[in-house]
């Protein structure tokens, strides 16, 4: 039997905006959703990956299936919620940043039941990393809880909350449900975003620490070009280690955080650190690498339109280059 990657969580269409003259004149259609585009990241960088989730029986669900096997993720509890549209998201950018508007009330991806969960999602997984948009509305909010406690202290569990305060409808009921995940993942991933909506006018780092007390064994707060950062309780205190991101070509950034996502849990699968004490434990130097190889695959993610991340041999080569313009750079006589 062989232990899988499993993401769990919303997957919909998202139209990106083709424009003339400064004006949106119409949309391309681009799979998404926060849980599937890391399922699609793990999947690419050769992991063996499995995504829970419904779609519905219209043409979107349709070609949404048959992305997830293209992709070569195990659809096996990805189910079909017959009569339900499926989730459609309009992107567009403002003052930079990707804005969101969903068509999704009632929709497959909402609609997640215990049943949804069979005897091999529980016996398979290894890792369980959930959040976005699906812990918003329907059953599937609960449902996800249900699949973190059943797996907890078998699996790794990561969160990635992924706020989109645009789509909130009640605020309470959806921090009372954040209170509850955060309470059960061992690995919690925020952005600098995230933390603004959570905790207005914050300090990140200060904010991420005290969280660690809620029951993360770390935590990891992206910058954005700024950079990322991996916190976590050690014998001394708050140990706290660190990566720059990397200098690219930005054509969008929709996708780069879920791109980090996938790049850094695949480089802890690599070195067998799928569980709570392997995390705990892992040594600063190896969390620094992965925290690099989630940054990279960011990076490349962000030099493409719409969430798209690398195969692993385009980030072997991106690394090789990094390298090889810091020793060039090294070896540059001082002037």
């Amino acid at each position: 039997m062989q232990r899988r990657l499993t993401c769990l969580g919303e997957i919909l269409f998202d139209f990106l905006p083709l424009e003339a003259c400064g004006e949106v004149t119409g949309f391309s259609m681009h799979p998404g959703g926060g849980p599937y585009n890391v399922a699609v990241g793990l999947a690419r960088l050769g992991q063996p990956t499995a995504f829970v989730s419904k779609v519905g029986d219209d043409f979107f669900g349709r070609k949404l299936r048959r992305k997830v096997c293209a992709e070569g993720i195990d659809d096996r509890f990805l189910a079909t919620a017959y009569g339900a549209l499926t989730t459609l998201a309009f992107v567009a950018t403002e003052y930079g940043e990707p804005v969101f508007t969903f068509y999704g009330d009632g929709a497959a991806d909402t609609l997640l039941a215990p049943t949804d969960l069979p005897a091999a999602f529980y016996a398979e997984t290894a890792m369980l990393h959930f959040g976005g948009i699906s812990l918003l509305r329907g059953s599937t909010p609960a449902v996800a809880l249900t699949a973190a406690e059943g797996l907890r202290g078998r699996a790794l569990i990561s969160l990635d909350p992924n706020v989109r305060p645009a789509v909130i409808a009640d605020a309470p009921a959806y921090r009372a449900t954040l209170d509850h995940a955060i309470g059960m993942c061992d690995l919690l991933k925020l952005s600098a975003a995230d933390i603004e909506w959570l905790a207005p006018g914050a300090n990140a780092r200060d904010y991420a620490t005290a969280l660690l007390g809620q029951g993360p064994a770390m935590i990891i707060v992206t910058h954005g070009g700024a950079g990322v950062l991996a916190l976590r309780r050690g014998p001394g205190g708050v140990e706290q280690v660190e990566a720059p991101s990397f200098r690219v070509q930005v054509a969008d950034t929709v996708g780069a955080g879920d791109s980090f996502s996938a790049g850094f849990l695949a480089a802890l699968a690599e070195g067998g650190a799928l569980n709570r004490a392997a995390i705990e434990s892992l040594p600063a130097d190896e969390l620094k690498t992965a925290l690099r190889f989630g940054a990279a695959v960011a990076a490349i993610n962000c030099t493409r339109v719409g969430s798209d991340p690398p195969r692993r041999a385009e980030v072997d080569v991106f690394l090789a280059g990094q390298e090889r313009r810091q020793s060039l750079g090294a070896a540059s006589p001082q002037r």
